[in-house]
């Protein structure tokens, strides 16, 4: 994927917009995982939307349960607008139908359940970009 890369690979950190609607996670999350990504936040699937309107990301984290729009219903759309940019689902239920359907529906590269570690989200992350 030649359009994240900078003419330095030790440099280069591909972008990753991570969307959830509590800020404490958001952050936690994102400082976890800046050394290897570099890491854009969004507090809803709106604001989300916005963003990757600007510019392309590699990954896109989402949590199921978001105001305004289930974070399944914005993966599935970005599928269909943004087929290059790989998706996972963060969820705070198990529902083996919902994982299962999801995975399919949404064409995720993972679902992960929260509680999670920035550690667990960094190696999801580079499975989905084939690291």
């Amino acid at each position: 994927m030649a359009q994240y890369e900078s003419e330095s690979p030790l440099v280069a950190r591909r972008p990753v917009l991570l969307v959830d609607d509590e800020p404490a996670f958001l952050d936690a999350m994102a400082q976890g995982m800046t050394g290897e990504f570099e890491v854009v936040t969004a507090a809803s699937a709106a604001e989300a939307v916005s963003r990757m309107a600007m510019r392309k990301y590699a990954v896109v984290i989402c949590d199921h349960i978001l105001p305004g729009e289930a974070g399944l219903d914005f993966l599935i759309r970005m599928r269909e607008r943004h087929p290059e940019t790989r998706r996972i689902l963060l969820t705070g239920y198990i529902n083996p139908e919902l994982l299962s359907r999801s995975i399919a529906v949404a064409g995720l590269s993972a679902c992960l359940l929260k509680p999670v570690h920035a550690s667990e989200l960094s190696k999801a992350v580079r499975e989905a970009l084939g690291g």
